[in-house]
């Protein structure tokens, strides 16, 4: 079973796009990706400073470990192991 994740991101972010297409066949294939706005919600200050410079970043719901951009498929399948 693949495990849930979250990409931080942003509006109007070209790399965060590419980090989407990316993920598309993962979640063809039943990964859950919830995509968050850093700019967005009661918390978006820190999550600006936290992923500001970072983002896209693809973060594992259940264990908290992150995966900065740029990743690839490659990647992507090791992170979710």
């Amino acid at each position: 079973m693949l495990p849930e994740c979250q990409l931080f991101g942003t509006v109007g972010c070209h790399l965060c796009e590419i980090a989407e297409g990316v993920l598309m066949p993962f979640v063809d294939h039943g990964l859950l990706v919830e995509l968050v706005d850093i700019g967005d919600g009661p918390e978006s200050e820190a999550s600006i400073d936290t992923y500001g410079l970072r983002i896209p970043v693809l973060r594992r719901v259940d264990t908290g470990v992150e995966l900065d951009w740029p990743f690839d498929a490659d990647q992507v399948v090791a992170f979710l192991r």
